[in-house]
C-alpha cells in the first residue's frame, strides 16, 4: 500500500478501502459560534469503517479550562492503543465540514511521533459528492475495536506546541510569525468571540491568514498556491507560530505550510481561548 502523510483524495482513499493497515478516522466536532452544522455527519453518516476519534473527550487535557487541549503522552497512546491503532497504521483523518477539525487530529498524531497520517482532502462532504460508498450501517464501531488494542507508542511531543509565555515573548521580539487562523472581523475585534470570558481583537505583531482562504471550492488550493501565500505573508521567511480560536483551524495553516516544505511551525495549543481570557496579555483592535 502507498503511504500517505499529508493528504489523501477522495480518489485515492477509495482505492485503498479495506487495506490490512488503513484506519480511517471521524474526527469532527460540533462547530463553533456562528458556524453552520454539518449537512451530515456521525453516526448516520460515516465513510464504511471509520472510527471515532473524539476530539472534546478522549484526546483532550480534561483537566484543562481550555478547549481542545493537548494531552499526555500517556493519555493520548492509551485513547489511540483503545481505538486499535498500531506503529504501522496507515491514518486517514476526515471531518463533516470538510476541512476543519481533522487537521487537528493529524498534528496530534505527528506530534506523537506518527508520520503516516493524512488528512481527507474535501472531507465528508467531497466524498458523499463524488458518491463514493457509505457505511452501510453504522454501529458503535469504538466497541468493535475494544477488543483489538493497538500497539501504538506515542513520544513527547518536542518544538511541536508553545504557550502563551512563549507567543507573548515573539509578540515582543517578532523573531517568529504569528499567524492567525480566525475570520478577519474576529481577528479585527470586530465580532464578538464565541467563548464567554474572551475579548475581541489579535496578539501585537501577528498577521492574520483566515484559515478558509487556502481552500477552492472544498478543497486545498494546490502546492504552488499555497505557497505563493505563505511567501506573500511571511517576507522576511520567518519560522512561524500557529493560532487560532481553540487552538484546532491553526493546525490547517500548519498542515498547509507542511505541504509546502515549512517545516519551522508551532501551534499555539490555548490560542486565542486563553490569550484572550488572560487578564494581563495585551489585545489589539486595529487592523
Amino acid at each position: 500500500m502507498t503511504y500517505f502523510q499529508q493528504l489523501i483524495s477522495c480518489v485515492d482513499l477509495h482505492a485503498i478501502l479495506g487495506s490490512k493497515d488503513l484506519v480511517v478516522l471521524d474526527a469532527s466536532i460540533p462547530p463553533v459560534g456562528s458556524m453552520a452544522k454539518a449537512v451530515n455527519s456521525w453516526p448516520e453518516y460515516s465513510i464504511p469503517n471509520a472510527r471515532r476519534f473524539d476530539l472534546n473527550q478522549d484526546f483532550s487535557d480534561l483537566a484543562s479550562n481550555l478547549p481542545h487541549t493537548m494531552p499526555s503522552a500517556i493519555h493520548f497512546e492509551k485513547a489511540a492503543k483503545a481505538l486499535g491503532i498500531n506503529q504501522q497504521s496507515q491514518i486517514v483523518v476526515y471531518d463533516d465540514l470538510g476541512l476543519f477539525s481533522a487537521a487537528r487530529a493529524w498534528y496530534m498524531f505527528r506530534a506523537m511521533g506518527h508520520k503516516n497520517i493524512a488528512v481527507l482532502d474535501g472531507g465528508l462532504p467531497y466524498w458523499l459528492k463524488l458518491k463514493k460508498p457509505m457505511a452501510e450501517l453504522t454501529i458503535a464501531i469504538n466497541d468493535t475495536y475494544q477488543q483489538i488494542i493497538g500497539n501504538f507508542v506515542a513520544k513527547e511531543p518536542v518544538a511541536f506546541f508553545c504557550d502563551w509565555r512563549e507567543v507573548q515573548a515573539q509578540t515582543r521580539s517578532q523573531g517568529e510569525l504569528i499567524l492567525d487562523a480566525r475570520a478577519n472581523r474576529r481577528f479585527k475585534g470586530l465580532d464578538a468571540e464565541p467563548r464567554a470570558g474572551v475579548r475581541s481583537g489579535h496578539m501585537p505583531n501577528s498577521k492574520n491568514l483566515p484559515y478558509n482562504d487556502l481552500f477552492n471550492q472544498g478543497l486545498l488550493k494546490p502546492a504552488s498556491e499555497l505557497a505563493e501565500i505563505f511567501n506573500d505573508i511571511n517576507v522576511n521567511n520567518q519560522a512561524m507560530i500557529m493560532s487560532c480560536g481553540s487552538g484546532v483551524t491553526a493546525c490547517v495553516l500548519a498542515l498547509a505550510a507542511d505541504i509546502v516544505g515549512r517545516n519551522d511551525v508551532r501551534v499555539y495549543d490555548g490560542s486565542w481561548s486563553e490569550w484572550g481570557s488572560l487578564p494581563n496579555t495585551e489585545v489589539v483592535t486595529s487592523s
